[in-house]
């Protein structure tokens, strides 16, 4: 009996419902809300609410997607303001009152970030020509007007006493390359008057601005190489805690919130080093202390209360759930509000990784993680999918991944790599990618890959590359040139750097200009192993006459291949109601390959 035989398979049903996202935490008056996005209702991201005397539930109506489209990928989508809730879906910007709770829809336009100033909801709106900073009074005339524009973009609009801090980059920067952040004077119903640039510019990206207690200004900056905690008095920028790990996530989203302000004056922090994150507290001297928690990733999306903060945390046995963490005493308490896990899936054995680092091309050292299959000893062999994380600005992260448990309960070892260009690793590694994609990121998931072969670990023709967005070019690019990959699953893939800058979201242009330059577009003609490509007909990120027209170009060529299009599904397979379509696809894949060498 194989060892696949004896381990209980984690089925597609249960890796679906079990691959819950949890975001956009947010504390307000004594409740937490998050949104939560579960693939085997929909995908739909239901706005949840959880008070100490009523649990848990949810608030946006069945079916409700909770979402905005501003800079492509959203976030800030919902604020909470005298007891009325304020949030985007279809259709625009819409209010809740309390004593209904049914939505109505206020303004047709779709908005992001969205803050509550004195006596208003501030927010950022995108168009074509630039953002603009948009107000709306919470009551009386339901009106947006401007408050600010510029042909770039904007973000994170916070207010405090008479004055009101923004974020702002230009068309040809991405936020994490180089991001500014401004001050002005500001009163409500009014406009932004003596605007004054803190911190940011050219070579140093400023994030995450929020007014502290103290009535400064703190943000997050990479001027010495990590995203670290700065903060202004209103005339010095001065180092919080100078801190070898990154301080805030990159950017993709609006609303994101790496710190928080405890009662007591301490600072807590979520910190990533590499592939595993920690949460720290800064006291009022600047003196860092590590919290013992049972997690290694935390989502930036941290809400304190008192000397409590919510949190969303995960680690190798515990996919991401919703914790309160209390921090009045040395002994910091641990109290799960929400967990991805279903009863059905309590007690189920798992994979936990070990951390791998080797050397790839030109010296530099790669890491990775490496899920051996479950239940395997010491000396497992075993086929293996190394998977290269959607970035290329990502990073692998140390938590439990159901999807990732369907494929070790069934004998695979998964490889999870960070390959160049992931954050994690100070600023100089992010940007180290820039004119080289399609080659360095290839080089070290290949170098991940022959090392695993020389220790005995893989078999020639039994491992695999997959990757999704930038990830999907990684493994199509991979398997265009002699390497080590027998084949390759590419989800939601970018096909051609040039095309891609022509056709992705006004927001990521700038990423793809700086990335493109590397190995250029995938041709057919250079493809020499199958293919599984995996698609949603939806994607406005990667759109599907690329795919499409590499698919018939491989055809033509005969070489092996498949086109999975799932129907009305966006950038995001894995959480879409078609994962599980999705995961049973890859897994036939995978079998048909190894079947085809068994049998030639």
């Amino acid at each position: 009996m194989s060892l696949a035989d004896r381990i209980a398979a984690v089925s597609v049903a249960d890796a679906v419902r079990a691959s819950v996202s949890y975001d956009q935490l947010r504390s307000y008056d004594g409740s937490l809300y998050w949104l939560e996005t579960r693939p085997n209702a929909g995908g739909a991201a239901t706005l949840t609410q959880w008070r100490r005397d009523e649990g848990t539930r949810d608030i946006s109506p069945a079916g409700f997607d909770v979402t905005n489209d501003v800079h492509a990928y959203g976030g800030g989508s919902y604020a909470v303001a005298d007891g009325e809730l304020w949030c985007v879906g279809a259709g625009g910007l819409y209010r809740s009152r309390r004593r209904d709770g049914e939505f109505v829809l206020v303004s047709p336009v779709s908005v992001g970030d969205l803050t509550v100033g004195d006596g208003e909801l501030l927010a950022v709106r995108e168009t074509e020509r630039g953002d603009e900073l948009v107000a709306m009074p919470l009551t009386g005339s339901l009106r947006l007007r401007t408050v600010t524009g510029r042909g770039g973009f904007l973000s994170a609009p916070r207010p405090a006493a008479g004055l009101l801090a923004w974020s702002a980059w230009g068309e040809r920067d991405m936020p994490w390359d180089a991001c500014e952040l401004w001050v002005g004077s500001y009163s409500s119903q009014g406009h932004i008057g003596s605007p004054v640039k803190v911190a940011g510019g050219r070579d140093e990206s400023a994030v995450e601005p929020r007014w502290g207690p103290d009535g400064s200004l703190y943000f997050v900056s990479d001027r010495d190489g990590w995203w670290n905690l700065f903060r202004w008095d209103g005339r010095e920028v001065e180092a919080v805690a100078p801190i070898a790990g990154e301080c805030a996530a990159e950017p993709w989203e609006m609303g994101y919130a790496s710190y928080a302000f405890l009662d007591d004056g301490r600072i807590v922090v979520a910190v990533q080093e590499g592939s595993r994150h920690r949460l720290v507290l800064i006291d009022l001297q600047g003196s860092v202390r590590p919290v013992d928690l049972p997690y290694t990733s935390i989502k930036p999306y941290l809400a304190a209360h008192g000397t409590t903060v919510a949190m969303i945390g995960s680690s190798p046995t515990a996919a991401p759930q919703i914790a309160l963490v209390h921090l009045a005493d040395d002994d910091p308490q641990v109290e799960v509000l929400a967990k991805s896990e279903h009863p059905e899936l309590f007690g189920t054995q798992v994979s936990t990784p070990t951390e791998l680092r080797v050397q790839a091309a030109g010296g530099r050292e790669v890491s990775a993680l490496v899920y051996p299959p479950t239940g395997s000893t010491a000396e497992w062999r075993a086929p293996v999918i190394v998977r290269a994380h959607p970035g290329p600005t990502a990073s692998c992260l140390l938590r439990l991944d159901w999807q990732a448990q369907f494929f070790t309960s069934r004998g695979f070892a998964v490889v999870d790599v960070d390959y160049l260009g992931s954050t994690g690793y100070g600023r100089a590694f992010r940007e180290s990618l820039y004119g080289r994609w399609g080659l360095d990121d290839v080089d070290d998931c290949a170098a991940v890959a022959a090392h695993l072969l020389a220790a005995g670990r893989a078999s020639p023709g039994r491992i695999f590359i997959r990757g999704a967005s930038a990830g999907g070019y990684t493994a199509l690019h991979a398997v265009a040139r002699n390497g080590p990959f027998a084949a390759a699953t590419a989800v939601s893939a970018i096909v051609d750097p040039d095309r891609w800058a022509e056709t992705v979201p006004r927001f990521q242009r700038a990423h793809a200009l700086r990335l493109r330059g590397g190995a250029g577009r995938v041709r057919a003609s250079a493809v020499q192993r199958p293919v599984l490509f995996i698609h949603g007909t939806a994607d406005d990120v990667a759109v599907v006459e690329d795919v499409r027209a590499l698919a018939d170009q491989l055809a033509a060529r005969d070489v092996s291949h498949r086109l999975l299009l799932l129907p009305d599904v966006g950038h995001y397979v894995a959480t879409s109601a078609e994962a599980g379509t999705a995961l049973e696809a890859e897994l036939a894949h995978y079998r048909a390959v190894m079947m085809a060498a068994v049998t030639s």
